[in-house]
């Protein structure tokens, strides 16, 4: 897509002068995310202030009919931020203010590019969160979050995004500025169209502000690392852990060679003596009562007279519970160090897990035997994290063909048991082939309708999700 001159005249009149980039290093910069296949191609780069100036903007992009990729903290993983058409990039970067903390309704408003973890760092001095928790918490921002509806590690206690999110200010392409709910806890008035947005990979409009719900801050809360004998064993504390005397945190799984990987290529070291087929990290909010201890102490010994766990320890201090958690968090980063690495975020009911585990399992040891598998995720809320690494004796062209063709196998296992293809990161460039294995030809048509009504010459976050 090539700006015209009369289009970069008018960006020149209107706007101040660094209001738009097109330095080589920042159209690199912000034209991808963390996605690694895709080609960063903008046009150029901007960065407004305010949602006024990303009103005046969009207009003038509407008039001009240049393709806008609204941008965060490009943390995702599907290449929905990226820009490889030409298109502008629309950074929310500069608009990150966070207003005070409102005790009484306990919300805060924010713009779009404030960063997670300073929305928690803001809050925690008045005893509050906004519980959305994941490894780039330092790096990804509000907006981004709400337009992938994002999930991460405290799904099981808290849920995801959509649930803290009571408003939202949005920029349509047409440049009108909707106000959806507001801070109302209750309201009742047809169609809820802040729902709508959230999730919505930034295609129907720009998330410039939000009213965001707030929750106390969890109590003292408790970090154990367990060693089981397989994904059975997995499901099987898991279900003892949901009926527990306790508040359930998270509740992580990650197989053995996901552990092996992270104390190789990260130095990491395992809390446990022991090697076993699967681990899981969890994390308790601990009982409140006089007798917690006593509690906790006669749960553990259950486990074990149960035999639901080989070896087990819990973290004796914060730097333990931190180092435990490194392990969970550094999977990804170490398995990339590794080699070639090919990444499915897939979700099935929980009810589903061991059965689908099994047949996946041995799906990709009948497709190629040389291929290892390493599975990690967020087990209370059904998302496995499928990692398959290229091994030293394929070729790059072949392992990525391989990859294609094995997604297509994983998929329909994933449609079989009523799953996702996308648990946590969107639809983007990279899944949208393989939408119609999550939705259905009637949903495919319905999501295109209210695009075409939002954003008729699809401007917006063009070729994302849909075509």
């Amino acid at each position: 897509m090539e700006l015209s001159a009369q289009f970069l005249s008018a960006i020149e009149q209107n706007f101040p002068q660094d209001f738009m980039s097109r330095s080589a290093d920042d159209l690199v910069t912000y034209g991808k995310d963390w996605t690694k296949i895709f080609s960063p191609k903008p046009s150029a780069i901007v960065f407004p202030r305010s949602t006024e100036e990303v009103v005046k903007f969009v207009k003038l992009c509407s008039q001009f009919e240049v393709g806008i990729v609204p941008s965060g903290g490009r943390t995702g993983l599907a290449g929905g931020a990226v820009a490889s058409q030409g298109e502008v990039v629309l950074s929310l970067i500069r608009m990150n203010k966070i207003g005070p903390v409102d005790l009484l309704s306990q919300t805060v408003r924010v713009q779009a590019g404030a960063v997670t973890e300073a929305v928690h760092q803001h809050c925690e001095p008045h005893g509050l969160t906004w519980p959305i928790d994941f490894a780039s918490k330092g790096s990804s921002h509000v907006g981004g979050n709400i337009a992938t509806n994002a999930g991460g590690v405290k799904v099981i206690r808290y849920g995801m995004t959509r649930q803290w999110v009571l408003g939202l200010q949005v920029v349509t392409m047409q440049g009108d500025v909707l106000e959806l709910n507001g801070a109302l806890e209750k309201n009742n008035t047809g169609l809820d169209l802040r729902q709508l947005f959230i999730g919505s990979e930034g295609t129907l409009g720009i998330v410039t502000e939000a009213t965001l719900k707030l929750t106390r801050l969890p109590g003292e809360l408790s970090v154990f690392f367990f060693a089981v004998e397989d994904i059975s064993g997995v499901l099987k504390l898991f279900l003892e852990a949901r009926q527990a005397p306790f508040e359930l945190m998270a509740f992580e799984c990650l197989t053995d060679n996901c552990l092996k990987a992270v104390t190789e290529q990260l130095g990491h070291v395992s809390p446990l003596q022991s090697s076993a087929g699967a681990y899981v990290l969890m994390e308790i909010e601990r009982p409140t009562t006089a007798n917690a201890q006593e509690v906790l102490d006669s749960w553990l010994t259950a486990l074990f007279e149960k035999g639901l766990v080989l070896d087990g320890t819990l973290a004796q201090s914060p730097r333990e519970a931190r180092d435990i958690w490194a392990i969970r968090e550094g999977i990804s980063e170490s398995l990339t160090l590794k080699a070639l690495l090919h990444k499915n975020d897939i979700a099935v009911p929980i009810a589903a897990l061991e059965s689908f585990v099994t047949e996946m399992d041995a799906m990709f040891r009948r497709r190629h035997t040389e291929v290892k598998v390493f599975t990690f995720g967020h087990i209370g809320d059904g998302n496995l994290h499928v990692n398959s690494l290229k091994p030293a004796s394929m070729s790059r062209e072949d392992f990525l063909i391989f990859a294609r063709e094995v997604d297509q196998e994983l998929f329909a296992l994933v449609k079989k048991h009523q799953g996702s293809i996308s648990a946590e990161h969107g639809i983007g460039l990279l899944k949208k082939p393989s939408l119609g294995f999550s939705k259905s030809v009637e949903e495919i048509a319905l999501m295109k309708a209210i695009k075409k009504v939002l954003d008729p010459r699809c401007l917006l976050n063009p070729g994302k999700v849909l075509d």
